[in-house]
């Protein structure tokens, strides 16, 4: 194990002190406060019992809660067979969690090579998993011929990771992805794959185009084939603009399963919370349940998406006004969750990188060649400042 100093952590502190700091995946308002929802913030008081401990399968009344909301955030969820969400600690954890149950020196990660840098050191350093990335865009759109030629390739057992809204590029697959992407799994599956997909849902909800798939790929692959395994991954963390509660849940589901097989496989993630942390934060449980019974917690949920939402519409305006732009760097697809990425032309992006922290005071990240910003910090107001900025740079070296 080792520490990722030149990942995105160690980028973000470079640019600790910067003037416009697109670095990191939280949200703020425009005058630079926390995006928090108030049925969160004013929460802070609460019962005594909220300093028992919760138990490593989580509070009962958070999980009957969460899952009722999936079904209604998700409606092609009616009628799925799905076990009850064990609650973690945030969904990195349910990262390692899954990891730890299903990957090992035998099993091969397939993930777009656009990806989060932590899946690397989750499934790779810390389990020993092999890891194949497969290309992430073609002609704008998912890759899904990509990904199913890694997933027929030699070796039987796939964990296949599908991020949506994809970190780092703000990409939610469309309607006619997903078709391809499900096609594509189903003919793996029945060739005798046998298939771990795992459904990183952090970004949920946070799609801003029309055409967008908006729901989790999770009911299509919870009763798709004997071989596919599903697992939902999600939590409070970014869909409600509370990064520090850590609250995040973890749900199964698999053609045919029974109440026996679904408990079964509860009990396994609930006993790997209990070897690695014994439970979670039970006042991060309480304050959720507090919240999502507020009666204004939709209403200011709708208010904080709306933020982000006018932030990714300046963005198109600022880059369909500046057609200047595309002699220096070409946007990748995105439509929806805190970033967007950049792929600089002519130049290394790290170079670009440093170059924004040192002569503009301007913070990004680098992953995989692109330049990764996130709208998500940068007041709606300063945009036009940060891509003006990244413009210069890259215009800088390639003189």
């Amino acid at each position: 194990m080792y520490f990722p100093y030149g990942g995105i952590l160690g980028q973000g502190a470079e640019a600790k002190g910067c003037e416009l700091n697109a670095t990191i995946g939280m949200a703020f308002e425009e005058d630079g406060s926390p995006l928090v929802m108030p049925c969160f913030a004013d929460k802070v008081t609460l019962d005594k019992k909220a300093f028992l401990y919760a138990g490593s399968f989580g509070l009962p009344r958070l999980r009957e809660a969460w899952k009722a909301m999936e079904l209604k955030k998700n409606p092609s969820m009616k009628g799925v067979k799905f076990s009850n969400p064990v609650v973690t600690n945030a969904l990195t954890h349910g990262l390692r969690i899954t990891a730890e149950l299903f990957a090992d020196r035998s099993a091969e990660l397939v993930a777009p090579d656009l990806f989060w840098d932590n899946y690397e050191l989750i499934f790779q350093e810390a389990v020993g998993c092999r890891v194949r990335h497969f290309n992430t865009f073609r002609n704008g759109a998912f890759d899904a011929a990509a990904m199913k030629a890694v997933l027929l390739a030699p070796g039987d057992k796939k964990i296949l990771v599908l991020n949506f809204p994809n970190n780092p590029t703000g990409y939610t697959a469309t309607v006619e992805d997903a078709k391809r992407i499900v096609a594509a799994v189903k003919a793996a599956a029945r060739a005798g794959k046998r298939i771990v997909v795992v459904l990183d849902d952090a970004y949920f909800g946070l799609v801003y185009e029309k055409g967008v798939h908006g729901e989790s790929l999770f009911a299509e692959f919870a009763e798709l084939d004997e071989n596919v395994l599903a697992v939902k991954l999600d939590g409070t963390t970014k869909e409600d603009y509370v990064w520090g509660l850590r609250v995040g849940f973890i749900s199964f589901a698999f053609k045919g399963a029974t109440d026996e097989q679904l408990k079964a496989l509860e009990a396994k993630a609930a006993g790997d919370v209990r070897s690695g942390i014994s439970n979670a934060s039970s006042i991060g449980q309480h304050m959720a349940i507090a919240a999502y019974a507020d009666k204004n917690y939709s209403r200011q949920k709708r208010e904080k998406y709306t933020v982000l939402k006018a932030r990714y519409a300046e963005i198109r305006r600022i880059l369909k006004a500046h057609p200047e732009y595309e002699r220096n760097f070409t946007a990748m697809p995105f439509n929806s969750g805190y970033f967007m990425c950049v792929k600089p032309i002519g130049v290394d992006a790290e170079k670009v990188r440093r170059h924004l922290v040192e002569k503009y005071s301007t913070g990004t990240i680098v992953l995989s060649g692109l330049i990764r910003l996130a709208f998500s910090t940068i007041p709606k107001a300063k945009l036009a400042t940060l891509f003006a900025n990244v413009n210069s740079a890259i215009a800088d070296l390639r003189k």
